[in-house]
């Protein structure tokens, strides 16, 4: 404190202002013109000056601390002015670190996404942070003037974003009322008209007032009720399988089971509820599954937090009533685990039947094959006799008359095409057998037809029908089984002259298509009747056309031995085309295997 003159020069100082500025006496402040603060003497004067008490706060720095002082300057009866100081600094320290604290809260719900909205005593708007104007659609000046909270309602209520009452100002009053409650009331649920659902808080101020929050939890209603239907539909979906499923997650616990599970190991569900963690569910299951070694590699996979632990397992066990059980576990991304129990016994015992009886039926057809080239052979014998003597009788002479050497023709145009039928047998058991390899080379078309068309010349001029050939000059050569190929040719030049009437033609033609050699055989007899043309391929269908039935089938299975296809075009009364398209070069499959290599 210190008694300052009318310019604010000290005239009398205590001892705290010469202790301030460092001085022992006046005198001596004054020879150092030392001064305790040059804002606190101009404050001094303008008192003087005015006649009328003056009072300021400053900052200064005195005694290696920086104060706050509140100052006061009064002019003094006798003259000059009175001036003490007041020391504020932990008043003027509490009051900033609440001015930063309330700016920091500020700041802080500003940044929250639900709104908030604090109104006083007198139910004015002290505050509001950002999402409560966005999420209501107020004007941020209307805001700034702070409006009541009965205003505030109204004006949500014109644009239709407050629940829709049937009395709005009972409602509103009841709202109101709640200032007068000292006790935090029960949240509250806010279906607004334009579809969105708002959580509402409300806490009283603790310096008066209420404290509203406002969480849009439309998206959280939406997605609680999605997880409930696929929850749902996830129990139906597993009560509708057939295999025993049950979850458990990582501490264990029994999540999730469907009712197969139940019917399964023979339990109930409050036996599964009691039970609710993997041990207890193991109790209930080893009556039946004794195997415990089997349950601790189980758990393993099931609470084990190494990653590698729990890599999904598969395997087979046997149950004690004789079941074969096939399980598997599951780690699922969640943490938890799936694990399946599927009863597999009759699918077990099926298997072994069908294992059985495939062996019998290898069996059986190993034995037709033994069965159908013995019984061959044993007829190439007598059959290479009949021919014998047939041919010899035929060229007896006059020893024997022309009716004896026409039914000993006879006999042996029989003989051969037995033997020949035999041969068709054995050539499709053995492609039947899969043991049929091709003999590639490269074939001569030119000379494949010219050598089939002169095989068959005599027979067809003995029914009067012509062989025709026709084929480019350049139609080249083909890679294939040429024993196989003439064989093709063979049995389709029969069945044409076969079925060609008297002065009729039978043509084998040759062309070059796409990368593939078609081989034809064409007649003018009487063709083929529709419905038996989708099965004319098929084996002893070519009976009613004259042949021994199997003739076709061994075509088709020659053919596509090469690679190729087989094609028919037929008009009844208008003959027929039997084409063979076949590869340039036969398929590496189709040859011998072991040159596969």
């Amino acid at each position: 404190a210190w008694i300052a003159a009318a310019d604010g020069s000290p005239v009398w100082v205590n001892a705290a202002w010469l202790s301030a500025v460092g001085c022992t006496s006046l005198d001596e402040a004054a020879g150092r013109a030392a001064s305790f603060d040059k804002g606190a003497d101009a404050l001094a004067s303008e008192a003087a000056n005015l006649g009328q008490v003056r009072t300021a706060q400053r900052w200064i720095t005195f005694e290696g601390r920086r104060r706050a002082l509140a100052i006061t300057a009064q002019p003094l009866d006798g003259g000059g002015v009175g001036v003490w100081t007041e020391d504020v600094t932990e008043l003027e320290e509490i009051r900033e670190a609440l001015k930063r604290n309330v700016e920091a809260h500020d700041e802080t719900l500003n940044h929250i996404a639900d709104a908030v909205a604090i109104f006083s005593q007198t139910k004015k708007l002290m505050f509001h942070n950002t999402a409560f104007a966005e999420m209501w659609g107020l004007e941020p000046a209307w805001l700034a003037e702070r409006p009541a909270h009965g205003e505030v309602l109204d004006r949500l209520r014109q644009r239709r974003r407050l629940p829709e009452t049937a009395d709005y100002t009972k409602w509103k009053a009841a709202e109101l009322d709640r200032y007068e409650r000292l006790d935090s009331t029960p949240d509250d649920l806010w279906s607004l008209p334009d579809g969105r659902t708002l959580r509402v808080v409300r806490q009283p101020h603790p310096m008066g007032g209420v404290v509203l929050l406002f969480s849009d939890i439309t998206g959280e209603l939406k997605l609680k009720a999605q997880y409930n239907a696929l929850i749902q539909v996830q129990q139906a979906t597993l009560d509708k399988l057939n295999d025993a499923v049950a979850v458990f997650g990582s501490d264990g616990r029994l999540r999730l089971h469907n009712e197969a599970f139940e019917r399964f190991w023979n339990v109930t569900g409050p036996q599964l509820e009691v039970a609710h963690d993997f041990e207890g569910v193991v109790e209930l299951c080893v009556p039946r599954l004794h195997d415990m070694g089997f349950w601790r590699e189980l758990k393993g996979r099931v609470a084990d937090t190494d990653p590698q632990a729990r890599a999904p397992m598969s395997g087979e066990v046997k149950t004690s009533d004789s079941r074969i059980v096939v399980y598997q576990s599951r780690p699922l991304p969640d943490g938890a685990t799936l694990i399946a129990f599927a009863d597999v016994t009759d699918a077990r015992k099926l298997e072994s039947a069908l294992a059985d009886r495939s062996a019998a039926l290898a069996e059986a057809e190993r034995l037709k094959r033994d069965f159908v080239g013995n019984v061959s052979y044993e007829l190439r014998t007598p059959l290479t006799t009949i021919i014998g003597y047939s041919e010899l009788l035929e060229r007896s002479g006059d020893g024997l008359s022309e009716r004896g050497r026409g039914h000993a023709a006879a006999v042996r145009a029989a003989a051969t095409q037995l033997a020949r039928s035999i041969d068709d047998v054995l050539d499709m058991a053995q492609i039947d057998a899969d043991e049929m390899a091709l003999d590639l080379e490269d074939v001569d078309v030119a000379e494949l037809l010219t050598e089939a068309a002169d095989r068959w010349a005599r027979e067809a001029e003995q029914v009067k029908v012509a062989i025709k050939l026709e084929h480019p000059q350049d139609i080249g050569l083909i890679r294939g089984d040429v024993k196989r190929l003439a064989q093709t040719l063979d049995h389709l030049t029969e069945n044409a002259i076969r079925q060609t009437p008297p002065d009729g033609v039978v043509t084998l033609s040759a062309r070059r298509a796409l990368g593939e050699i078609q081989l034809q055989v064409s007649d003018t007899g009487r063709g083929i009747p529709f419905h038996v043309q989708a099965h004319i391929f098929d084996r002893f269908i070519g009976r009613e056309r004259g042949g021994p039935g199997l003739g076709l089938a061994l075509v088709k299975a020659l053919v596509e031995l090469h690679g190729g296809w087989v094609a028919l075009e037929s008009e009844p009364g208008a003959g027929a085309t039997f084409t063979c398209h076949l590869p340039e070069a036969a398929q590496g499959a189709a040859g011998h295997p072991e040159f596969g290599f």
